[in-house]
């Protein structure tokens, strides 16, 4: 490996939305010194972690068919029973939810959780109470996509959080997405939610930390393979 492959390999990419951000914080940055230097430092901290925030790294996808992965870096919040949102006509029954709470801190590039045609999407208006709260899934600006795979439907929300206020989603409707493909990202904390076909147990527990296209949440192929958890 040459020396600037060195380098560049120890520097996340950032995504491309991160830009606008990252420039703003620079430029209010540089006035903050010219203004008084502490400020300024502040500026640059705030700088640096927006240029964190916005990281975009490569993950390695499990791919096999029926896999259900994560499609957000976070602490899974919830794992439970729960009716879905009706326009995604998913059925009125409550399904397996798996939810993954994304703190400032996390990376909030969020990929497709399996193989398929994107068949629905349906964006909502609302509240920006905290994401980590269950009652946010049904009073917050939400954007949902329903994603048809040969072992069911599968449906994924992103859920705009307290500090979130610009969920953002780059596919449509009628495009088939691999596992792992990124389709979108929320700004600023937030919540994913994935609804897995009826019957299905998710693979992982509450409390656990999940990465985005890695972390396997379920096995379609297997609907009643059950998994336990020690915690240390």
């Amino acid at each position: 490996m040459s020396i600037i492959e060195s380098i560049r390999s120890q520097f996340v990419p950032i995504n491309r939305e991160g830009y606008p951000f990252i420039g703003a914080f620079a430029l209010a940055s540089l006035v903050l010194f010219w203004l008084w230097s502490p400020l300024g430092w502040i500026g640059f901290a705030l700088t640096v972690w927006c240029i964190y925030f916005f990281r975009d790294p490569p993950r390695v996808t499990p791919i096999a068919d029926g896999l259900v992965v994560s499609p957000a870096d976070g602490r899974v919040s919830r794992v439970t029973y729960a009716v879905p949102p009706a326009g995604l006509e998913l059925g009125a029954r409550p399904l397996p939810r798996v939810s993954i709470f994304m703190s400032v801190f996390d990376c909030h590039v969020n990929r497709s959780p399996a193989s398929g045609r994107i068949e629905r999407i349906l964006y909502t208006a609302g509240k920006f109470i905290n994401a980590d709260l269950d009652k946010a899934s049904e009073d917050n600006e939400r954007n949902a996509l329903v994603i048809a795979t040969p072992n069911g439907r599968i449906g994924v929300v992103q859920i705009a959080g307290l500090i979130a206020r610009r969920i953002v989603c780059w596919v449509e409707t009628g495009r088939t997405i691999g596992a792992g493909e990124r389709f979108g990202m929320i700004r600023f904390g937030s919540r994913l939610d994935v609804y897995l076909p009826e019957g299905t147990k998710p693979l992982v527990a509450e409390g656990q930390t999940a990465h985005a296209g890695e972390t396997v949440i379920a096995d379609l192929r297997a609907p009643d393979r059950a998994m336990t958890y020690r915690v240390d």
